[in-house]
């Protein structure tokens, strides 16, 4: 969601790096990002902020309760698939691996420790104990992502990597015993989406941004909205939580696995929309791509505050114009989080440097960090 290096355009990576080979020099990234990615990254951090603020809404609402659906449905999948993008060149060397630990294992633990006090604070689980191995909220995200991207090397060696992660994906939906472990049940459920981002091209993104594409993406996601409001009484939305066997959603064992496909289809097509109306150009919110993580790290604080002081106990949080208040308050909130003042004040503990814990031989950047 942050990236502590400049990312490249995957196309200036790709010829910079040519070029560096052909003058047999080590040439380092030059200072350019691409807007695409950080636009990508900002606007899919604002919808997992309204989808968290709109959480408390869903009783009662079918309205909220499909606008939720609909949301969770592409915004983790489209991180996850730009996380996978980015660690294509993850190769298990030294530099890489002190960005995985400075960039990812860092701040899981600082973040796993800070909320976990914090929902002692807030009595919402008083004896509750600070266990790295229990991911709360929204931790669970850089436990993941720490999993995936230790296996890179793998993926890329494998001969059929895609259907082999939905293989591996469906038969954790079968298997309610994985437990808990640092979330290893979303962990796996998930992996088809970063591996599908490890088999993606700069082409890929090229396609989807294609005039055609973007305007057939309207109806389509207006269809899946209709659809989401459909099923809000038909369906258990958990499915696209990824996180519960079939057994655990108490379902037939063989749920699991359709589910799994039927999820994975749904969510490619709706990511594809989202990119396809994603600006290529910079604008006003552009560099606060760079700061995703940031946001997505700090705003869970505000979001479980809001509970514990009842900024949803009024009724007319409850109606409509509520529903519209909580999504712009979030959006506000977490664009805020993303900014550089907040950057400078949390980059000790989102981004520590470390140079104390490693030597000078290994501190090559790992180029196109993208963390959701």
């Amino acid at each position: 969601m942050s990236d502590t290096v400049t990312t490249l355009s995957p196309a200036a990576e790709e010829d910079r790096a040519s070029r560096g080979r052909e003058q047999g020099a080590a040439v380092r990234p030059v200072r350019q990002r691409d807007a695409f990615f950080d636009n990508a990254k900002y606007l899919a951090i604002v919808l997992v902020a309204v989808g968290h603020a709109w959480e408390p809404l869903r009783p009662g609402s079918r309205a909220v309760t499909a606008l939720y659906m609909f949301v969770y449905a592409f915004h983790m999948p489209a991180f996850i698939i730009v996380s996978g993008y980015f660690s294509r060149t993850f190769d298990g060397s030294p530099g890489r691996l002190k960005r995985l630990v400075t960039g990812v294992a860092v701040p899981y633990v600082v973040f796993e420790t800070a909320y976990t006090l914090f929902t002692r604070w807030t009595s919402q689980d008083p004896d509750r104990p600070v266990s790295l191995l229990d991911p709360l909220y929204l931790t669970w995200f850089l436990a993941a992502l720490f999993v995936w991207r230790l296996t890179t090397p793998l993926w890329r060696h494998v001969r059929r990597p895609l259907p082999t992660a939905l293989v591996v994906a469906m038969l954790a939906t079968l298997s309610p015993s994985i437990g808990h472990d640092l979330d290893l049940q979303r962990t796996l459920q998930f992996l088809p989406y970063f591996v599908f981002g490890l088999l993606l091209r700069p082409e890929h993104f090229r396609l989807v941004r294609r005039r055609t594409v973007r305007i057939l993406a309207v109806p389509v996601a207006v269809l899946a909205l209709g659809v989401a409001y459909w099923a809000v009484p038909r369906m258990n939305y958990a499915w696209f939580f990824h996180a519960a066997s079939a057994r655990e959603l108490a379902a037939p064992f063989w749920y699991g696995p359709v589910m799994t496909l039927a999820a994975f289809g749904c969510s490619a097509v709706l990511v594809a929309c989202f990119l396809a109306w994603v600006p290529g150009r910079r604008t006003w919110f552009t560099a606060l791509g760079a700061g995703t993580l940031y946001g997505y790290l700090l705003h869970g604080f505000v979001a479980q505050a809001a509970k514990h002081w009842g900024w949803y106990e009024p009724a007319w949080v409850h109606r409509p114009v509520g529903a519209v208040a909580a999504a712009l308050v979030a959006a506000v909130v977490v664009t805020a989080l993303c900014t550089s003042p907040v950057r400078r004040v949390f980059r000790c503990v989102t981004e520590p440097g470390m140079a104390w814990a490693f030597g000078r031989a290994n501190a090559v950047p790992q180029p196109g960090d993208a963390r959701g």
